[in-house]
């Protein structure tokens, strides 16, 4: 029987709703769905399992039921694998979550029949060395961040493209985005949208001291290091805005364009430019 998992938004109350009509949904279509912890809070309808097994049980799709947050946390489980991902907006602004709940079933539909297209986005894959050794690494499919911690003084960070200098500067800190990202915090740091088909990184310094420093739009293939050259206190990695690593002086994260890539399943190709509009409020007069 082929596999469908479901993951689920931490504290959706609807979710005891939603989850028994979508588990009926499936299995009278011959499908074994599959939950993670979040939903099994919710039913006891189909077996639940801790999101990181998910991956080694084969799923053929990944339903998301929550917001962007969501269904960034799940890219990350399944990049590796590259299940499907149909994500289903329960949250608030839902940019990359854009199948409504009124459209589930239709989508769903779509899927089973083949009748869809794949959005594939690429990730980001960010390691951290410390002392000449690989300390940790990351997939992202918005962005990596170096920022100093709470105290209100800029950190010092070091920036090189393929081994070679860019630029030394102080500032709160820097944010290596992919395409996918730039439409996150990247955008909140006033740097530029790119369409998610265009194979570039985007280096956006947050709050630096020079008025002349701007973002800059470095080639997909690239290999982008920031060092960490003084913090006041206590300096952070966040992958997507939800793995967080302390960082040390001198430690150092080096950004380059993953093998992985998340497909998310859409029934129509609904536009990045009406997304923006109708989410962002981008282009209108």
């Amino acid at each position: 029987m082929t596999r469908v998992a479901i993951a689920c938004k931490p504290h959706k109350e609807e979710l005891a709703r939603i989850l028994p009509e979508l588990i009926g949904w499936l299995r009278a279509r011959g499908y074994e769905p599959l939950l993670d912890q979040e939903g099994g809070r919710y039913t006891d309808a189909a077996p639940a399992y801790e999101r990181t097994e998910l991956p080694g049980m084969n799923p053929a799709l990944v339903i998301v039921l929550g917001g962007d947050g969501t269904l960034l946390a799940v890219a990350r489980v399944f990049a590796v694998v590259g299940t499907p991902i149909l994500s289903v907006n329960l949250g608030f602004l839902g940019f990359l979550t854009e199948v409504r709940l009124a459209d589930l079933y239709t989508t769903l539909a779509g899927w089973c029949e083949g009748c869809h297209t794949l959005d594939e986005r690429w990730m980001l894959h960010a390691s951290l060395w410390r002392g000449g050794v690989e300390h940790s690494s990351f997939h992202a499919l918005n962005e990596a961040v170096v920022s100093k911690g709470d105290i209100a003084r800029m950190g010092e960070f070091a920036v090189e493209l393929d081994g070679k200098s860019v630029a030394r500067f102080r500032a709160d800190g820097v944010i290596v985005s992919t395409p996918t990202g730039s439409t996150a915090y990247t955008l909140a740091a006033n740097g530029p949208i790119l369409t998610p088909d265009v194979d570039a990184m985007v280096v956006t310094p947050i709050c630096p001291h020079l008025l002349t420093l701007r973002p800059i739009v470095v080639r997909g293939d690239a290999t982008l290091s920031v060092r960490v050259e003084g913090v006041p206190n206590l300096a952070l990695l966040t992958v997507d805005g939800q793995v967080a690593v302390e960082l040390r002086k001198d430690d150092e994260l080096r950004c380059h364009r993953s093998t992985a890539t998340v497909k998310l399943v859409k029934l129509r190709d609904s536009g990045f430019f009406d997304a923006l509009r109708s989410k962002l409020s981008w282009g209108e007069l």
